[in-house]
């Protein structure tokens, strides 16, 4: 039998919710953002809804110079996914800088600059510029990114050279400034990933980026991606988050946590909120809807007050309380630790 324990209080008054959320010094209204690399800066966003109304937009990822990115065709609908190989197109971090982060700053928007790089000496360079220029609250450092021309910088999937990207970031950032690591699933122990970055310098960690995939058009029997292999994103991947979020949470109890992954409902915010997530970032869900990180809001808000939760803060980790109070028994009647991996789930 398993013991759980669940909210059943009356749902929260209207005037009494509170949705803020806390990004180690950075406190945001709402813990609802935009992912990187789906809203550009958020200006065509600002045409379906208010984008100073959510917790902020996460820009796409700058790199220092201009790139063109991937041929063409660079995106692929895969069931309950996307495929995209972009390879980090970008104007580079001047005109992000005279551009991009000039309109956020001008529309009030609260913003988290995403950095890309090739070498960890780019990366500094980025964050460099971006110290002097200011105007921006917190900066997410891609480490991850699947799809670039050369698989060996894929930083994120090794601890030494995840750390080394993060400690070059925090040497040349304002010391006030919040940075997030973007973490890849493409790893065997992403707690490992998450505790070196966190040990390096990082605020906390955004997790999950895509997963590296593949389709092929059978057909022309060839790649449908011009780059081959691209990045998965959308619902298909949202059990994958949520386990990485959990993981992480359960491994370093303080460190916040940006969560995202195939987040289309305030449910699915939900979900991730309760495995340990800070804030949740939107991403695929934008493209057939790009008032998706409104209703998302709208929608986590009532999925929290029907729970009986007065903030967000109250359901954040909520998940960890019951399993921690669970007690499982066997066929055998007898107590069994929770803890303990289930081999019957391990295939021969």
């Amino acid at each position: 039998m398993t013991r759980t324990i669940i909210s059943t209080g009356k749902a929260a008054p209207e005037s009494t919710f509170d949705l803020r959320t806390q990004l180690g010094s950075l406190e945001l209204q709402s813990p609802v953002l935009t992912a990187s690399g789906c809203a550009a800066a958020g200006r065509e966003l600002d045409n379906y809804f208010d984008i100073t109304a959510i917790g902020g937009i996460v820009t796409k990822s700058i790199m220092l110079a201009p790139r063109s990115g991937r041929a063409t065709p660079r995106m692929a609908e895969t069931p309950s996914g996307m495929l995209n190989s972009i390879g980090l197109q970008g104007p580079g971090v001047e005109s992000f800088l005279e551009t991009d982060l000039a309109w956020l700053q001008r529309r009030g928007a609260r913003t988290i600059v995403s950095i890309a790089g090739g070498t960890a000496d780019e990366f500094g360079k980025v964050a460099a510029k971006l110290r002097v220029a200011g105007g921006f609250d917190a900066i997410e450092v891609n480490i991850s990114c699947p799809n670039v021309e050369d698989r060996g910088q894929v930083f994120a999937c090794r601890a030494d050279t995840s750390a080394q990207i993060i400690q070059t970031v925090r040497r040349n950032s304002d010391n006030k400034i919040p940075i997030f690591a973007k973490l890849s699933p493409d790893v065997t122990d992403i707690v490992e990933i998450a505790t070196s970055v966190s040990q390096a310098g990082a605020t906390g960690v955004s997790v999950i980026n895509t997963l590296l995939g593949m389709v092929i058009d059978t057909q022309t029997m060839r790649p449908v991606l011009a780059g081959v292999t691209g990045g998965l994103s959308g619902p298909a991947i949202r059990p994958i988050a949520v386990r990485c979020i959990w993981q992480i949470r359960s491994a370093l109890p303080n460190v916040p946590i940006i969560g995202m992954g195939g987040v289309r409902t305030g449910q699915d915010a939900l979900e991730m909120v309760l495995a340990g997530a800070n804030a949740i970032s939107v991403g695929t869900s934008i493209f057939n809807d790009p008032g998706a990180p409104m209703r998302i809001q709208k929608e986590l808000e009532q999925e929290l007050r029907n729970r009986g939760f007065e903030s967000l803060t109250q359901a954040i980790s909520f998940a960890h309380r019951e399993v921690s109070e669970a007690v499982i028994e066997d066929e055998t009647g007898e107590s069994k630790d929770e803890s303990e991996p289930d081999w019957d789930f391990i295939s021969e």
